[in-house]
C-alpha cells in the first residue's frame, strides 16, 4: 500500500491487505501480502550516514541515492496495482432494464438548422440558435415561442441561458459574444437592448455562463478559450494551449468549481483553471474533432464526442480514459453528448439522424432513438432530469421523457 495512503488514512493499510479498495474509478488491488524489514529506508540511509563517516563516499550522495531509493521502491510497490476500466470494475452491477423514451414535444419555428440549445434553470424555458440567424426562446411545456431575436449574422452556433433566467447569450460568424436581457413584455425590442460582451478573431462556437449572470466563457475557432466580465466587456482571463478550432466547453458542476474543460479540432479535450488560465489536464485519444463534452454529475469525469464515432469517458483523478463507447456498426460522428442526471446514462446524438443511449458503467448501448429526419446538432438534458431536448439540421427540436 503507498505511503501516500496509509499516512492520511490510518489503519487502511492494515485493511487493504484483506480486501480492494475502490480509487478513482479503479479496483485498487493489494499486493501478496510480504513482509518486508521493520524500515528498510532508514535502514539504507543509516548505512549510508556509515559509510560516510568512514569517509567511503562524499556527502552529497546521500541526498540522491535517497531519492533514488524511494522512487524505485514506489514504483515497486506500484507495480502490483493493478488499474481496471469501468466496465470491468462494474461487472456485478445489475444491468439496465428495457426502458421507453418517445418525443413528448416537437418545437417547430427555424427556418433552417438547429444549432445549438440550452435549457434554462426554471427546467421549463429552453434557448435555441439557428442558421437562419434566429434566437428563439420557447415555453417547452406549450410549445410557445416567448421571445426571437434576428442576428446581424447566419449561423448563429452558440446559445446559452444566464442562471437567473432573466437573459440570454448566442454568438456564431459575427466572431462576438451577444447577450440580451428577457421581459415579460414580450413586444419589446430585444435587439435595442443588445450588449455586446465578447469579441474574438474568428467564429464563436460555444458558450456559457458560470455561476452567475456576472461572467461568460466562450470559445472560438480561433484556437483560444476566453473569460469576460458582462457589465463592462473586460477580458479577464484568456486560455491558449489549443492548436486548431476550439468546439465545445463545459464548465465544472460544482457550485465552486473554477474548472472548464474544452475540446476541438486537434483532437484533444483539455481541462482549464479559469484563475490561472492555464491547462491543467489534457487528454488526446480521439482519432478526429471533439464536438462535445460534457462533465459527469459529480465533476470527477468528463464524456467526449467526436467525429471518429466514439463517445468516450474521462476520470480526472486517475488522469486517463477509462471508457470508450462505440459499436461496429455506428460509423458517423458523434456531434454531442449529456448525462442522466444520476449519471448512469449517457445520451449521444450522432450524424446519422439517431440518438444513441449508452449503459456509462457497463459500455453497452441500451437504446437507440429515432425521429430526427437530419443529423442531431445539440442535445441537452433538462435540469430536474426528467426529460431531455435535442436539436437538428431538420429544422425541429424534439423533447424526449
Amino acid at each position: 500500500m503507498c505511503k501516500s495512503f496509509s499516512c492520511y488514512c490510518p489503519g487502511i493499510q492494515a485493511l487493504s491487505e484483506f480486501i480492494p479498495i475502490f480509487i478513482c474509478g479503479y479496483i485498487h488491488t493489494p499486493p501478496t501480502l510480504v513482509l518486508p524489514p521493520a524500515n528498510p529506508e532508514a535502514d539504507f540511509v543509516g548505512l549510508h550516514h556509515r559509510l560516510m563517516f568512514l569517509g567511503l563516499i562524499p556527502t552529497s550522495d546521500i541526498t540522491h541515492e535517497r531519492k533514488s531509493f524511494q522512487w524505485q521502491s514506489f514504483s515497486a510497490r506500484f507495480s502490483n496495482h493493478q488499474l481496471f476500466a469501468v466496465h470491468q470494475v462494474a461487472e456485478r452491477v445489475e444491468a439496465l432494464g428495457q426502458f421507453v423514451m418517445k418525443t413528448r414535444r416537437t418545437l417547430k419555428g427555424h427556418g433552417n438548422k438547429v444549432l445549438c440549445m440550452d435549457w434554462c434553470k426554471d427546467k421549463r424555458r429552453i434557448v435555441s440558435s439557428s442558421q437562419d440567424g434566429k434566437v428563439i426562446v420557447w415555453d417547452s411545456f406549450t410549445t410557445n415561442k416567448e421571445h426571437a431575436v434576428t442576428m446581424p449574422c447566419t449561423w448563429v452556433m452558440a446559445c446559452a441561458y444566464a442562471p437567473s433566467g432573466c437573459a440570454i447569450a448566442c454568438g456564431g460568424l459575427d466572431n462576438k459574444c451577444s447577450v440580451y436581457p428577457l421581459t415579460f413584455d414580450k413586444n419589446e425590442n430585444m435587439a435595442a437592448k443588445k450588449k455586446s460582451v465578447a469579441m474574438h478573431t474568428n467564429y464563436l462556437s460555444a458558450c456559457s455562463f458560470t455561476n452567475s449572470d456576472m461572467q461568460i466563457l466562450t470559445a472560438s475557432g480561433d484556437g483560444t478559450c476566453a473569460l469576460w466580465d458582462v457589465e463592462s466587456g473586460q477580458l479577464l482571463q484568456s486560455f491558449h494551449g489549443h492548436g486548431a478550432d476550439v468546439l465545445c466547453l463545459d464548465l465544472a458542476p460544482s457550485e465552486t468549481g473554477n474548472t472548464f474543460v474544452s475540446g476541438g479540432c486537434d483532437k484533444k479535450a483539455m481541462v482549464w483553471d479559469m484563475r490561472s488560465g492555464q491547462c491543467i489536464q489534457s487528454f488526446e485519444t480521439h482519432d478526429s474533432d471533439i464536438n462535445s463534452v460534457r462533465y459527469y454529475p459529480s465533476g470527477d469525469a468528463f464524456a467526449s464526442g467526436s467525429d471518429d464515432a466514439t463517445c468516450r469517458l474521462y476520470d480526472l483523478r486517475a488522469d486517463r480514459e477509462v471508457a470508450i463507447y462505440s459499436k461496429e456498426s455506428i460509423i458517423f460522428g458523434a456531434s454531442s453528448v449529456d448525462f442522466s442526471l444520476s449519471g448512469r446514462l449517457l445520451f449521444a446524438g450522432y450524424n446519422d439522424y439517431t440518438i444513441n443511449v449508452w449503459d456509462v458503467l457497463k459500455g453497452s448501448r441500451v437504446s437507440i432513438l429515432f425521429g430526427h429526419e437530419n443529423r442531431v446538432s445539440t442535445l441537452r438534458v433538462s435540469p430536474d432530469g426528467t426529460a431531455f431536448c435535442s436539436g437538428s439540421w431538420d429544422h425541429t427540436l424534439r423533447i424526449w421523457a
